[in-house]
């Protein structure tokens, strides 16, 4: 398994089918998006109880079949790893491991704020809808998986072996 920001040096990145996450403790957002077109796209919300919903998270790999994983990574304005930090590791740790794929990480500074504008926006130009905003988690996800994708070091340099 290959968990690392997409700035570490190593293997090449994988080219394929990527799913992005946007963890948190109610909801994960989830987006899907191709290395080539380095484009992604919301996908679907995930509930979050106690642990995870695995079984639908399970649903959407199988469906999706990606070559690689990326979780965004909520750092502190300063860059600091924080709790939730922490937690989205230790998710991105559990899902690569269940499913056998490289997982990345992505800094998600402001991705959520990006995704509550941009809704706020279509919704003043009435192309959203109340009900659309069930999404802006996996519009999150998005955000967080095109940044990685067009990220210079993400196209440049893979990730090394996890050590713990």
């Amino acid at each position: 398994m290959l968990v690392a920001m997409p700035e570490a040096g190593g293997a090449p990145t994988p080219e394929g089918t990527l799913l992005g996450f946007d963890f948190g403790f109610r909801r994960i957002g989830v987006a899907v998006g191709q290395t080539m077109t380095r484009t992604a796209g919301p996908l679907a919300v995930v509930r979050h109880g106690d642990t995870p919903d695995w079984a639908a998270i399970a649903a959407l790999v199988a469906e999706w079949r990606p070559v690689a994983l990326v979780v965004g990574l909520p750092l502190g304005q300063d860059g600091e790893e924080s709790d939730m930090s922490k937690a989205a590791r230790q998710f991105g740790a559990a899902l690569g491991e269940r499913h056998g794929k490289p997982v990345f990480y992505s800094d998600e500074r402001l991705t959520s704020r990006a995704a509550a504008e941009g809704f706020a926006s279509r919704r003043a130009e009435g192309r959203a809808r109340r009900r659309d905003a069930a999404m802006l988690d996996a519009v999150a996800a998005g955000i967080i998986l095109e940044n990685w994708l067009t990220s210079p070091a993400a196209r440049s340099a893979g990730a090394p072996p996890e050590t713990d």
